[in-house]
Parts: structure tokens; sequence; C-alpha cells
């Protein structure tokens, strides 16, 4: 279920868009990201997100199974943004007025939420 959407003008990256959302979730609350929310446990002290490699220290096997673990997870997350980018108005490029972008995306939220609910 799509608890929240946020939107900005231009590209913005994620964990900018998530702090600049004002999005308050409760501290037991865990949290699950993709690695362009690297840095977020310092706003939030359960959220995961993916071990990342460095030129000098490669991942370990242990990390690489957390890695694969956190995938798993997050597939059902991808499926979930993958119904919302069917709809074309979030698919390429938006053209429309951009006051209603905001409006939009929370109407296509809640319609994916409604075909979530009904279905089996």
């Amino acid at each position: 279920m799509i608890m929240c959407v946020a939107s900005s003008f231009g590209s913005t990256h994620d964990l900018t868009l998530f702090r600049h959302s004002r999005v308050r979730l409760p501290v037991e609350t865990a949290l699950i990201g993709d690695a362009g929310y690297q840095g977020i446990w310092k706003d939030h002290p359960h959220a995961l997100t993916p071990h990342k490699a460095t030129p000098t220290t490669p991942l370990t096997d242990e990390q690489r199974q957390d890695n694969r673990v956190l995938a798993h997870t997050r597939q059902g997350i991808e499926h979930v943004i993958r119904r919302l980018k069917i709809f074309r108005v979030l698919k390429g490029v938006y053209r429309h007025r951009r006051r209603r972008f905001a409006l939009r995306l929370h109407l296509i939220a809640a319609l994916c939420n409604l075909t979530l609910a009904r279905s089996p």
C-alpha cells in the first residue's frame, strides 16, 4: 500500500526529496531504501540500505548476502512503483501545469491502492 508520495520541480536526489518532504515516521518503523538513500540512517535509525563496495574495500560474502536479501525484500516495492508508472502521466515528460502534478500524483497513488485492495 502506498502511504505517502512526494514530488518536486526538476530533478532532485532521492534522499534530498525525502528530507524536504518532512515525512515523520515512528522511530521503530523500518525503512528499506535503495542505494540512492545512503545516509538516511542519520535521520532514521532503523533504515536499511545496500552495502557499497569501494575500490579499496570490496564487499565481504556476508555483505553480499545481506544485499541479496535486501534486494529480494525491495522487489515488492519495485512492483508498486511499476504500478504507478503504468500511468502515462508519470512515465514520460510531464507537459501539463506544474501546480497540478502533486494532485495527479496523489490521485494515481489512490487508484493504485484501490486496485491493490480489490485484487485477490
